[in-house]
């Protein structure tokens, strides 16, 4: 059977290519694709050659990074956020027919192996179009919600609302990650979740949503700034102002500076962002050292230190549906902003690259 892959040959350059695929092994999975979404921050960062992965080596035992690279031109896997149809199963536990959420990138099919690969059954009742959060973009968020709670009660949590139940939330940042995070937190209890974000189109979205919104400025000087106008709206107590716990979600160094100035003394900013450019105007001899703040990243990789094995990815995938189920409506309606054929898929992702169009979350469809 032959597939339609998207390719990334060079910065800016990318086409669908078509490629010839393994026979499905015993045990396996032959998945046609019923959608595909984009992770623009990631996969835009190969297309427009920003991606830390062309200019350094990664060790994944030392946990270092070093000169050379991990990734070089072609790239021929874009994409983790698939959902797909069950065509043919060589194992009981998968049934033809069954649509699945895994991810594999942005291709019209995929020979998978689940006892290795990340497959995820999806409900009945789950537009399957909403089943592109399911298997990572969604448990990244789940994941954030989780590093909060171990923060508070320890990695033996089974909630999710225990870092942010009755607690004053901040998400930084109104993209996809930004959203999703902010409707968690809203989901599990939170007191109040205001959405900063430079971005006016982005903070009308959260503010469809339903969750409050201030926009972020570069300035700490001006009388716009976020971090002033809640530490004057959320007062604990005497040198006591700020959110409880904050959750940065976007990849830029001065929304790191927003997330840390934001912040109530030794609170504590759990970051999934992916700083593509680094973070060098960080200031960390201002706020966070002064006010003992802590810093967490939280990243799909790693749950919490002792979260294991209740937390596996499994679950967070599990939540991912339920807050799915929840808010159904609202994140079709709002979070889905484009919905293009695959064979559309390259111009869309370069336009949006180069700053042309504007999207929160596009989905790749697959025709019959």
């Amino acid at each position: 059977m032959k597939r339609r892959n998207l390719v990334l040959s060079a910065p800016g350059q990318l086409e669908l290519v078509t490629e010839e695929l393994p026979d499905v092994p015993e045990g396996g999975l032959l998945l046609e694709t019923v959608a595909t979404g984009l992770s623009a921050g990631t996969e835009l960062a190969f297309v427009k050659g920003e991606h830390p992965a062309l200019e350094s080596t990664f060790d994944p035992e030392l946990g270092l990074f070093a000169a050379g690279h991990d990734a070089a031109y072609p790239v021929t896997r874009l994409g983790y956020m698939e959902v797909a149809r069950v065509a043919e199963s060589r194992t009981p536990a998968f049934s033809v027919g069954h649509m699945v959420a895994t991810p594999y990138g942005h291709a019209t099919a995929h020979v998978s192996d689940p006892v290795r690969e990340h497959v995820v059954p999806l409900p009945s009742d789950l537009d399957p179009l909403l089943g592109v959060y399911v298997a990572h973009m969604g448990p990244i968020c789940v994941n954030g919600l989780l590093h909060a709670a171990a923060d508070v009660v320890g990695p033996g949590t089974t909630d999710l609302g225990d870092g942010v139940r009755g607690r004053l939330v901040v998400v930084v940042g109104a993209g996809v990650i930004g959203l999703f995070t902010a409707l968690l937190a809203a989901e599990h209890g939170a007191a109040e979740v205001v959405v900063v974000d430079p971005d006016e189109r982005r903070l009308a979205v959260a503010s469809a949503l339903g969750l409050g919104t201030l926009h972020d400025v570069e300035d700490a000087s001006s009388t716009d700034d976020p971090a002033r106008t809640l530490k004057t709206r959320w007062r604990h107590g005497p040198g006591d102002h700020g959110a409880d716990v904050v959750f940065q979600c976007r990849g830029r160094s001065f929304a790191l500076g927003t997330a840390l100035r934001v912040l109530r003394p030794q609170g504590t900013v759990v970051d999934l962002a992916f700083y593509t450019g680094g973070a060098d105007d960080v200031r960390l001899g201002t706020e966070f050292h002064h006010n003992g703040l802590r810093l967490v990243c939280a990243q799909i990789g790693r749950v919490p230190r002792g979260a294991a094995p209740f937390w596996d990815r499994a679950r967070l995938s599990r939540e991912t549906v339920r807050l799915l189920r929840s808010r159904a409506s609202d994140i079709r309606g709002h979070l889905i902003t484009d919905v293009v054929d695959l064979e559309e898929a390259a111009g869309l992702m370069v336009a949006v690259g180069a700053r042309e169009r504007h999207v929160l979350t596009a989905v790749f469809t697959v025709g019959e």
